[in-house]
Formats: C-alpha cells, structure tokens, sequence
C-alpha cells in the first residue's frame, strides 16, 4: 500500500460559471480556500505528513455548494462562512474526526 505524501488534501472548488447559474464560486470559494490555507499555515500544520489545500475546478456538486472534498477519506463538506471552515480545520484536519453536520453525502 502507499501512503499518502499529505495527512489530508483538501479540495476546493472555485468553479465560475455564467451568471445567474449555481457555482461554488457564487460563495466566495476562493476566499475560503486562501483562509484556511493561511490558518492551516499559522497552526502549522501543512507540508508533508500535514495539510495541503488546493484549488479545484468544477467538481460536480453544485446543487450542495460550495463544496469542499477531504481526502484520503473522500468526505465531502459544504460550508457557509469562516466559522465553519475554522470547524473543519479543528475538528477533521487536526482531530481527524468528521464534522457531520457539515459533511454531504457522496452519492
């Protein structure tokens, strides 16, 4: 088996679509996405064997956006401001539990 290079990869999807359609980008993904690196960066808790967030395109779950995907574990979250997305760097990144209020299921 191989390990991961990372603890956790997060994905966000900062997908942009034409105006009037549904997209994460509609919710300031890519804000999200820079805060919780730069918080991920202050907890010291990115790099090898750590956090590694990144930009992703369109990821297909836009009716329960915006999204966000953990791997290795491929739990899905949505989320609505910073205080959800400081949940999930406290409870999933650095407790490794799942935070289930926000997660959506895969499918």
């Amino acid at each position: 088996m191989t390990e991961s290079y990372y603890r956790y990869h997060v994905f966000f999807c900062i997908n942009q679509r034409e105006a009037g359609q549904r997209c994460c980008g509609n919710h300031n993904s890519q804000a999200m996405r820079d805060y919780l690196k730069k918080r991920t960066k202050e907890l010291g808790i990115v790099g090898r064997d750590g956090v590694r967030a990144n930009t992703a395109g369109c990821l297909d779950r836009c009716k329960q956006g915006p999204v966000i995907v953990i791997y290795p574990e491929g739990v899905w979250y949505t989320w609505k401001d910073k205080n959800d997305i400081d949940e999930i760097i406290s409870e999933h990144l650095q407790q490794g539990r799942i935070v289930e209020r926000l997660r959506i299921a895969a499918e």
